[in-house]
This record gives structure tokens, sequence and C-alpha cells, in this order.
């Protein structure tokens, strides 16, 4: 007979996943970093020097001295005298879980999950070899010119969908109920018919490297570009780290993790030196996330696109590894340039390209400084106070009281010479130079201090023109909608211009022998005449 197994199996993993044992353990013991370890005296047994170590990574405590050893439960329970549930208890109420009936887990339920797991290492299978068939040639063809090689398409199981579907019909003795939880078939009028058709098919491992899920790129050109399995028993996307399986020992050897932003940076990137990559998937970054590579390592490097949306991803990753940080901590946020992202600039300059801007990347601290002045009007009194509100707020996340002081403590004195020094010895401090003409400076100055709700919103714009918003100027009677449509219509012209500028460049580009730059000034010359349109439409109206 088999043994009974509980629910509470599945939560055990849960709490482990999502506490940290380094912050369980340092609850009690004060633990200090030395390799990739954590050392402290031990709480079992009266000790000077410290033999007590803990392994974040493996989720394990051992002690050297006494032998004991252990998990985030063992350890509960015995340093607080403990019986199991109650330290469950205690964990589920730490981690903000929700404690589950203690009750056997069905046989039949057991037998289901069993089932799925089947079904989806079946279909893998299936859709491995229809890539390689007359149907998936397109599929294989695209896959090969985004650089991955065979060896790279059999390593992660990558496959083909094709059109009409396969799964249906291969499990059609299957129980239907099974086979429509893994996600893989819906219902239709007709029956069940295949969720994934005409897709490049990227396997989804969990961290034991069972395949729990799919996400698949449209080979037709139709939107959205990837769809990914919806959430099952198996599989839910805000829990999962894409490469994760992969990924495990080459983040603990390089005593890191990088996070891209897609699936096929992630493999890109683990096949090209940088193994320790890996991706969120289906949704942006969530905590859920974060706790799982904060288990791995605490040293992470964000790695996202250098346009808007790479921005303000890094701004909220960047918020949610607020309350993970510590003193050890090295968390960096990296960005690719130039509307590129890692896989092609891998393709374009190699990995020493990409190696150059992981190494330029900037540290939490500076980031979100960055970040602040960026954000807010820091040369007016009100624009300082926003930026401040936001430092504290994100600052208050931190959970090591130390490190909080510490941070705030450099925070201030930032905000001293930087935001306020100046104006006590305004002689010492070079200016930057304006980029607009003297009534283009005084219509904003006046804009921004007759309406403030503007000045927040064009805080970016506003704030790279070089000019100083302290000042004051005359009546200019321009209402809300002029005065929005007076910013819109400079920020156009000073895109128009800096397309210009762009121009420049690619000319001389083509004229030492670019083969793509002809391409790149119709793409320039496109946008130059889009805003152009957008003036014109703006001016008329």
């Amino acid at each position: 007979m088999a043994p009974t197994k509980y629910s509470y199996s599945n939560f055990t993993d849960e709490l482990r996943t999502r506490l940290s044992i380094v912050d369980v353990v340092g609850r009690r013991v004060p633990l200090t970093k030395k390799g990739q370890n954590y050392w402290g005296c031990c709480p079992f047994h009266n000790e000077k020097t410290p033999s007590f170590s803990v392994n974040e990574e493996k989720g394990f405590y051992h002690c050297f001295g006494c032998g004991e050893h252990g998990d985030i439960i063992s350890f509960t329970m015995k340093s607080n005298n403990m019986d199991f549930k109650a330290a469950i208890a205690e964990l589920a109420q730490t981690a903000g879980l929700k404690l589950p009936d203690y009750k056997p887990k069905p046989a039949a339920q057991i037998a289901r999950e069993e089932s799925y797991t089947q079904i989806m290492e079946a279909a893998t299978k299936l859709y491995q070899a229809r890539l390689f068939d007359a149907d998936g040639a397109a599929a294989l063809e695209y896959i090969r010119g985004r650089g991955f090689s065979d060896e790279m398409i059999k390593k992660y199981r990558i496959g083909y969908a094709p059109r009409g579907g396969i799964i249906a019909g291969r499990f059609a003795n299957t129980k239907q109920e099974n086979l429509l939880a893994t996600g893989l078939c819906r219902r239709g009028d007709y029956g069940l018919y295949d969720f994934f058709r005409d897709k490049l098919m990227f396997p989804i491992f969990n961290t034991q490297g069972q395949v729990v899920a799919f996400s698949g790129r449209s080979m037709d050109g139709s939107e959205p570009k990837y769809i990914n399995t919806t959430d099952t028993e198996m599989f839910h996307k805000r829990r999962t780290v894409f490469g994760l399986n992969f990924a495990r020992d080459a983040i603990y050897r390089a005593g890191r993790s990088i996070v891209v932003e897609g699936q096929i940076d992630a493999i890109r990137m683990q096949s090209n030196g940088f193994p320790e990559t890996v991706a969120p998937l289906g949704t942006s970054l969530t905590e859920d996330h974060v706790a799982l590579l904060c288990k791995s390592n605490r040293n992470i490097t964000f790695c996202f696109d250098g346009d808007g949306a790479g921005q303000k991803a890094a701004a909220r990753a960047a918020s949610l590894v607020m309350p993970f940080l510590r003193e050890t901590s090295d968390v960096r946020f990296a960005f690719v340039s130039g509307g590129k992202d890692p896989d092609e600039v891998l393709k374009s300059g190699g990995a020493s390209a990409m190696r150059r801007i992981i190494d330029d990347a900037v540290g939490i601290i500076d980031f979100m400084w960055n970040l602040a002045n960026k954000s807010f009007l820091v040369s007016t009194p009100a624009g300082r106070t926003q930026a401040e509100k936001f430092l504290a707020k994100e600052i208050e996340k931190i959970q090591d009281a130390q490190f909080k002081s510490e941070i705030t403590k450099e925070y201030d004195s930032r905000k001293f010479n930087m935001w306020h020094k100046w104006k006590k010895s305004p002689q010492k401090t070079a200016a930057p130079v304006p980029s607009v003409d003297d009534i283009t400076r005084n219509t904003l100055v006046y804009i921004t201090g007759a309406y403030p709700a503007l000045g927040e919103r064009y805080a970016e714009f506003l704030g790279g023109l070089g000019i100083s918003f302290d000042a004051t100027t005359p009546d200019m009677n321009m209402d809300e909608t002029a005065a929005e449509k007076y910013i819109v219509s400079l920020k156009l012209q000073k895109y128009m211009e800096k397309m210009q500028n762009k121009k420049k460049e690619i000319l001389a580009a083509m004229l030492a022998g670019d083969a793509a730059a002809a391409q790149q000034m119709a793409q320039v010359d496109a946008e130059i005449a889009r805003a152009r349109e957008k003036l014109e439409k703006l001016i008329s109206i």
C-alpha cells in the first residue's frame, strides 16, 4: 500500500520556497556571510567560536560542533520547542500564507497529478518530433535563424505544434478532465481541440526539471506573439522563473543571477557565457519571483531593454526587491540601449559586448537615486518633496533596521549636497547649458508654476532641458490645455531634432560602408515623418 500523502507536503515545499533560511535563522542567531555560507554561534549548544553554518541555496543549516542539521521547519521546532504543526503555523504566519487543512491527499488526486506529468512529457516529445517534420520546417528555420543550434534546441526541448493540432487526437483515450487540466486542450462545440496550434513551443520546467507548461510563439504573425499555458494545478506563472532549472547550479557558482525579459533572451544568454540567466514568464516580475531568486542568491543583476517599458520594468523590480535587501546583497540594473535586446547584442557583438553591459550595471542605491531625480522635478521645492517621499517609502521596505538607517544617511547626504547645498554657493556649481531659448524657458517656468500637474506629467522631458524652474515669470494668461499643447509641441520638435542628429550618424556609417545603415536611415525618416504629422495635427487644433 502506497504511503499516505498529506496536503501539508505541498505546503511545506511552498514555505521553503517563500521563506529564506537565512531570514528564519537570523531572527535568533546573528549571522555573518563568509564565502557561500552564513556563520554564527550554534543556538543548540554553548560555543564561543562560530561553527553553525547556514546555506541559503540549499536551504539547510549544519553545526560542525554538535552535529545539528535541518531546514526552516526543524529549526523552528527545535529553537522554539514546538511540535511540527505549531512550527508550520508560525512559519505560515511569517510567510503570509493560510494554513491548509491537515488531511490525507485522496488517491484520485495523486493519480491525477501523476497523469499530468505523463501527459506533459508525452506532449513534449510529440512537439519535438514535429519540429523536424515537414510541417515544422518554417518554425525550425526561424529558431535556427535566431542563433539556436540543434544542440540548444535539443537541450531546451523546443518543438512545434502543427496548425491542425495533434494533442486531442493523441490523447483521445485519456480522461478528458486530466487532459483539460494540463492546459493543452480546450473544450469546443465538437469536442476537445488543441490550445497550441502553429506555434513554436518552449517547454516550461519546474525546478525538478519536469515539464509543467508551455510557451508558444506565433508563426503566422498573429498577436499576441506569445501565449502561455494558463495557470493549472502544476503551473503558476507568478511563481515560475523560466530557466531556473538550468541556471540553479550556475547561480551558485557565479554568486548571482541575471534576470532578462523573455525566454529567448534567457536561453541565448545561458548558451553564450551567462548560464546564470533566467526570466519571468507570461507576466511582469512578481514578489514570488524575487523570493525564489533570493533563495538561490541575493545578488541579482536585472538586465532590461533601455526603452520606456524597460525602465518601468526596472523600477518595478527595484521596488519588489527592496524587502529582500541585506547588507551583503548586490542588486544591479543593466540596460540594453539602441532598441536592442540581449539576443541582438549577442548576435552583433558577441559575449564580450554583453559582458560590458552587465559589468556597467548600476547598483540599486544609485538606481533608486537616479530614478527619483528623473521622475520628479527636483529643481522645485514640490518636486524635491515628492522625490523625498518616494525614496522614504522605498527605504521603509528594507527589513534590517541598521542597513535601513545607513541607506537613509546616504540619501540624506546626497539630498543635501545635490539638492540644497548648491543654493548656498551657486558660484561653485556649474549649471547645465539650457537647450532652449529664453522665451521658451520663461514659458515653461510659467507653465510648471501655474499647472504643477503638467510639470509632473512631463517631468522626464522637462528635467532634461537643463533649465531651472525656481525662477518667477509674469502671468502669461495661458489655460491648461494651451499649456499642455505647448509642451507636447516642444517635445515633438526636440524629438525631430534628435532624429536629424541620428541621420547624421547613420550617414557617416553609410559612407563607411555599413550595409545596414540604409535600412536604419529609412526607419529614422519614417519616425521624423510621423512626428511631423503629429505636430501639424497638434498645431491645427
